[in-house]
């Protein structure tokens, strides 16, 4: 099921803590000791496909927050919640999921930067808080960590991510998992940034040896220093990705 894909991909690329909203990759950037961060988004997304010659159309929809708080001024951690709605139909059955997914906590390090490049890590823990009989989770705990590269460019930016988990699972999904991305950020005039960002992931049907990949376009406005509203497009460019998604959002500073 793509609902399985969907939900995971959610947890493992936007639940790291987004560093810029509607990205998925993230950057390099930590908040300072003592300053905080709120993310909270919206996904939409459709999907068609089929199944043994039966017709599949799937919605999700998801709504996330991920609060972040800098311990150091190179140090965050950061918890990311997740609830999710899934409606699949199919010929004569209609299915419709909902509930809280599994939460996310982790760390990022920034642990070098020099000539406007940088480094960072960020291992990530996923706690299993979702029912995974209803699509909702893995039912285990799961463990991973991210390795981020930024290279600045006045007014642009690039950010490249390597992750890796450990999914633990109890729905025979695959074990060893991996995510590379890479995206960049554009001032296109005062306070509106565009952005672009390409990836994929590993799949986690253990019959498919296609990695789901995606590529989004957004753009995200900084209403004053502390507030920015974005909007995200992501398309699946092959078959074991969600077809379209889209993903508005808003981040506050304080």
């Amino acid at each position: 099921m793509k609902s399985v894909i969907f939900v995971f991909a959610v947890l493992l690329l936007p639940a790291s803590a987004w560093a810029a909203l509607p990205l998925i990759t993230d950057d390099t950037a930590t908040q300072g000791k003592g300053k905080s961060l709120l993310e909270v988004s919206a996904i939409y997304n459709e999907d068609k496909s089929s199944e043994d010659g039966i017709a599949i159309n799937e919605n999700d929809h998801a709504f996330f927050s991920t609060l972040t708080y800098g311990i150091t001024d190179r140090v965050d951690v950061f918890i990311s919640l997740l609830y999710v709605w899934s409606h699949v139909q199919t010929e004569g059955s209609n299915i419709t999921t909902g509930g809280i997914s599994d939460t996310a906590l982790g760390v990022k390090w920034r642990l070098f930067e020099k000539d406007e490049v940088s480094f960072a890590v960020k291992p990530v823990m996923i706690i299993p808080t979702g029912n995974e009989e209803k699509g909702l989770g893995t039912g285990r705990t799961r463990y991973g960590a991210n390795l981020i590269i930024t290279k600045e460019f006045d007014p642009s930016a690039i950010h490249a991510n390597l992750g890796y988990i450990r999914n633990e699972n109890k729905i025979d999904e695959r074990n060893d998992l991996w995510q590379v991305s890479l995206a960049t950020t554009y001032e296109m005039v005062k306070n509106l940034q565009l952005c672009a960002d390409i990836g994929a992931i590993t799949n986690t049907d253990k019959t498919s040896e296609v990695e789901p990949s995606y590529l989004l376009v957004g753009l995200i406005y900084s209403a004053n220093d502390n507030v920015d509203i974005s909007l995200g497009v992501k398309f699946g460019l092959n078959e074991p990705a969600t077809d379209w998604a889209l993903l508005p959002g808003v981040t506050y500073r304080f």
